[in-house]
């Protein structure tokens, strides 16, 4: 059935959109309170054939008439009232919602951000207004017609229509502000300059009712001369080894080309895998990636660190099936033709069917591979001088085997991700990439070594100076904790970001320079300092960890030269053809 959608304007497309998400995931009907700021909202329920629309006056009737109608249906039904006190008048039926497992989708009009606190009218803060009584809250994006944005919505709705039924089922609150003009009057044309692209069946076809869960036989194909993508993202376990067996279980039967994130167990253990592919940000860098486009993406746990990937797979636009274990949790950042599988991978992949294995599309990926992967190698062992990314492509190759591994956010795990290499040396990685931050980097990673074997975490200037007075447990620490300081004298990630081509204030307001002296920090916290001045030095001092204490390896770095040297290496790496 084609969707229902409204182009006389922003809202109107806007939320069309929204109301068909909703009636292709089984909301038969919507409880509608009278208002103005939620005439964007009121119209797309009224006019969409599946959906009964019941209006209610008083707010507080509306609400638990709802919920009677979800009680017995056991279906979520939405509530869509206006802005101010409205809402308010929903927190009775919420609770009771809440506390009987009843889903419930709230959706409350609001101002946009710029009406807001400045005493218009009828506006209140309606953010998180139903505190825990939710399961899920979310403010939304105010409407542009942006195709982008229009996925984001698309997706988060389905989102809070499954968090609505999962186990517990309950409420969810979406705020949804709306900027003028109201009414579906013309606004310019730019809603109608996305009809096909909106219009065409791809844009919802991935959709799944929550009610049934998504399984094996939900891939979108399993035959073998499909384009199919595995993608590993970042993944720490308890249990490397049996991850990336895993995983490589699903490359083995699909015969699929696999990337693995930078800090995937994957890239340690790359004789459990096959079809590896560790160079997939250079390859797309490449004048070639048009060539490499799929039609399908089976991504585990989640998306990899690459802005290079995300940005290619955002433009190709896949059909997607995310797998993870984490049943609460919107796991698609890119706002995909995403279909959400919650499952435990091992159990996963042991069902999944065999297909005959590598096709032309698989062939033409490892190709790229090794080419790309051999020019990264060169450039980096022809390196003479302290280049940043050159530590982490040494740990890989002289850490002793097992080595649990700590990476800082920012520039380190960047480094990773382009340049660690697949092995089969059993390296486990730690890292905050929850939040991606760098408060507490040096204090998680004491964590990780206390009790343990021998540790190694590898982090910026700035991650460090950010948690010196992690330094404080040196006495308290049963262990070893190698640091590979990165002291460029400040952010190097910001290096490769557009705002480094604006000096002044890029360097002395975002770079952040510090001029820390760490032999003398370290020795008023009595740790040892080691300056490295050359790989020789360096390979040495990691191939052979201390039992015991903390000691900081300092690799002084030129941050601009750096960055512009990285960016070359992996431009030209990209570009290589056999």
């Amino acid at each position: 059935m084609p969707p229902t959608l409204d182009f006389r304007n922003t809202n109107s497309l806007w939320c069309s959109v929204l109301v068909e998400t909703l009636a292709r995931l089984g909301v038969d009907y919507a409880v509608v309170s009278p208002g103005s700021r939620s005439t964007p909202l009121t119209f797309a329920f009224v006019a969409h054939p599946q959906i009964g629309v019941i209006p209610v006056l008083d707010e507080r009737s509306a609400a638990f008439f709802a919920l009677g109608l979800a009680k017995r249906s056991g279906r979520p039904v939405a509530l869509v009232c206006t802005s101010g006190t409205a809402g308010a008048n929903y927190l009775p039926a919420i609770v009771e919602a809440h506390e009987s497992g009843v889903p419930l989708l709230v959706l409350t009009a609001d101002r946009p951000p710029e009406l807001r606190a400045c005493a218009s009218g009828q506006t209140i803060d309606q953010q998180k207004i139903f505190g825990g009584f939710v399961g899920f809250y979310h403010e939304c994006a105010v409407p542009e017609p942006r195709l982008e944005l229009l996925r984001y919505l698309r997706q988060t709705v389905a989102h809070a229509v499954g968090w609505s039924q999962q186990p517990p089922a309950g409420p969810v609150h979406l705020n949804c502000p709306f900027r003028d003009p109201l009414p579906p009057v013309d606004d310019g044309g730019a809603a109608a300059a996305l009809k096909d692209a909106c219009e065409w069946p791809a844009f919802f076809a991935h959709l799944t009712p929550p009610a049934r869960a998504v399984s094996v036989a939900d891939l979108p194909d399993l035959n073998p001369s499909w384009r199919g993508l595995i993608v590993a993202g970042p993944e720490a376990t308890d249990v490397p080894a049996r991850y990336a067996a895993s995983i490589g279980m699903v490359a083995r039967k699909l015969g699929w080309p696999l990337l693995a994130d930078g800090v995937s167990p994957v890239r340690n253990h790359a004789e459990l895998a096959v079809n590896l592919v560790t160079a997939y940000d250079a390859i797309l860098r490449g004048k070639h990636a048009d060539l490499l486009r799929p039609e399908v993406v089976i991504c585990c746990g989640g998306w990899p660190t690459s802005k290079v990937l995300r940005g290619w797979l955002e433009k190709t636009d896949p059909e997607i099936l995310l797998v993870t274990a984490r049943p609460a949790a919107n796991r698609d950042g890119l706002h995909g033709r995403t279909r959400q599988v919650v499952a435990d991978l091992p159990t996963w992949a042991g069902e999944l069917p065999w297909t005959k294995g590598r096709n032309a599309f698989t062939t033409r990926w490892l190709k790229a591979e090794r080419v790309a992967r051999a020019a990264l190698d060169r450039g980096l062992k022809a390196a003479k001088e302290l280049f940043e990314p050159k530590a982490a492509w040494l740990l890989a190759r002289h850490l002793p085997v097992d080595t649990p591994v700590f990476v800082a956010s920012s520039m380190p795990v960047r480094d990773m991700e382009y340049f660690w290499p697949a092995n089969n040396r059993d390296a486990h990685f730690h890292f905050n990439r929850g939040a991606n931050g760098i408060d507490g980097t040096l204090s998680t990673a004491l964590g990780v070594a206390h009790g343990g074997t021998p540790t190694v975490l590898l982090t910026g200037d700035l991650a460090l100076l950010h948690d010196t007075n992690g330094f404080l447990l040196r006495p308290k620490l049963r262990g070893s904790l190698t640091v590979v300081l990165i002291n460029n004298r400040g952010g190097g990630i910001f290096e490769h970001l557009p705002v480094a081509k604006f000096d002044p204030p890029f360097e002395d307001f975002v770079a952040t320079p510090q001029e820390v002296d760490f032999a003398r920090l370290c020795a008023a916290y009595d740790i040892e300092h080691v300056p490295v001045s050359n790989w020789a030095q360096f390979t040495e001092l990691v191939s052979t960890l201390p039992k015991r204490g903390i000691r900081v390896l300092e690799l002084r770095t030129d941050r601009k030269h750096d960055a512009a040297k990285r960016k070359k290496l992996l431009a030209a790496a990209g570009a290589k053809r056999e």
